[in-house]
């Protein structure tokens, strides 16, 4: 038999819900507002005694008004944050529950894909699925069967503010470890990912998926063509994070692949190149642009990109050298359109002639003896010392070196105090983060 203090509280419960049932929306707003204020950080024991141990008929009650009125928005940053208390109510696991068994974790995807929901309510979203990944595998399993990779990514891939694409960074994260069914479906969701048009995204992907590729353990072949069209990128963030990946993936099969594909980015191709000039040109503040050219950051970033390979594993610059590499560093040395290219490129092929005396003889022929001095003493701003005719020699080179020449021509390569990539990040730090006029 229940005491009279009992029976008072569970009258209070009862008139609480019957208000509750009868109020509007600017009511239940202000319902869900104190109740925000006054229950932050509760357990679920906690909440239990504030409901009268019926704290599962209001949550149902807040998710029954949200799954009627998502759609437009109604009350939604109220709706999310209610829940979101007893989601994340230390011993409230039954709470999640009774909220995945209304079709919860659908809602919260379909919520990211409206484009009349605030990025506010959006990012409460994200946090609740943050709520329900990290309670386990299994929720991890259930979020991942609901396509909610797929509508995670694109949100990503769209949102506009920094805050909420750093918090789907750690929803994908979560999702990521500890959930060996689905961990490859997170993997190329971020390889996917790195295509996409928002430099934070990117930044943040290529972050991301430096940790869930040592998880995953093998690289999808998909990730060296997305991560070399990275370093078309304007941001020295993104182009850093890719870099990083770049050098984690000298440790997998796509090896070979990268390599090649950075040394042929070192000659960008003439059609892309002429396309873009002439679009180029018919804009105003043509010569800033063309330092813009994606192909032409791309084919300084390959360059910046080889030296630091190279400075860090002989055995990498080795195979380099194979892949011809030297010639399309000179290459690069010449395109007088963009002077980062020919400067990184000038670095990174220093490296080579005094990594290896053949590098040394071949580029000192190529060169020819005046210009080959000016390299030697000062690369970085050779570009800056150079005429036309000395660059259009750079350009046109016919460098190829037999790798039997290689093997008799070895040396040791005498490490310098600071890296490439140390030097190389505070001289393009300006460069690369110019934007577009």
């Amino acid at each position: 038999m229940t005491s009279i203090k009992e029976q008072a509280a569970i009258s209070r419960l009862i008139t609480f819900l019957q208000e509750w049932d009868s109020a509007g929306k600017v009511t239940r707003k202000h319902i869900l507002e104190n109740f925000i204020l006054a229950n932050q950080d509760k357990t679920g024991p906690e909440l239990e005694i504030e409901f009268s141990q019926g704290a599962s008929l209001f949550l149902a009650r807040i998710t029954a008004w949200l799954r009627l009125t998502y759609m437009y928005g109604t009350c939604l940053e109220q709706q999310l944050k209610s829940i979101g208390i007893f989601l994340s109510a230390a011993s409230g696991q039954r709470y999640l529950l009774e909220f995945l068994e209304i079709g919860g974790i659908l809602t919260l995807l379909e919520i990211l894909g409206l484009k009349q929901v605030k990025e506010e309510d959006k990012m409460e979203s994200v946090k609740l699925l943050q709520l329900v990944a990290k309670s386990g595998r299994k929720f991890k399993e259930l979020i991942c069967e609901s396509y909610g990779v797929r509508s995670i990514a694109e949100f990503f891939a769209t949102s506009k503010s920094e805050a909420t694409q750093e918090q789907v960074q750690i929803l994908l994260d979560t999702l990521g470890h500890g959930n060996p069914k689905y961990q490859n479906q997170v993997y190329k969701g971020l390889i996917a990912l790195l295509k996409c048009t928002s430099p934070k995204a990117q930044q943040l992907s290529l972050q991301t998926l430096r940790i869930i590729q040592s998880i995953v353990g093998k690289a999808h072949p998909s990730i060296v063509d997305s991560v070399l069209s990275v370093l078309r990128s304007l941001n020295f963030e993104v182009q850093y994070e890719a870099i990083q990946l770049i050098k984690d993936l000298m440790a997998y099969v796509v090896r070979p692949a990268l390599l090649k594909g950075l040394v042929s980015l070192l000659k960008p191709s003439r059609q892309e190149t002429a396309k873009m000039q002439a679009r180029i040109l018919e804009e105003a503040g043509s010569l800033r642009l063309m330092e813009s050219l994606p192909a032409y950051v791309q084919q300084a970033a390959a360059a910046k990109t080889i030296g630091i390979l190279a400075q860090e594993s002989r055995e990498v610059a080795e195979e380099l050298i194979f892949l011809n590499v030297v010639h399309g560093l000179m290459c690069a040395m010449g395109n007088k359109d963009h002077t980062n290219s020919q400067r990184q490129a000038s670095i990174t092929l220093e490296y080579f002639v005094q990594m290896f005396i053949v590098i040394e003889n071949y580029v000192r022929r190529a060169m020819g003896e005046k210009l080959f001095e000016l390299f030697m003493q000062d690369a970085a701003n050779l570009y800056l010392n150079m005429d036309a005719v000395q660059a259009d020699i750079l350009a046109t080179n016919i460098v190829n070196i037999p790798a039997d020449c290689l093997a008799k021509g070895k040396t040791s390569f005498t490490e310098t105090e600071s890296s490439p990539e140390e030097e190389w990040q505070s001289e393009d730090s300006e460069v690369l983060s110019e934007p577009l006029a």
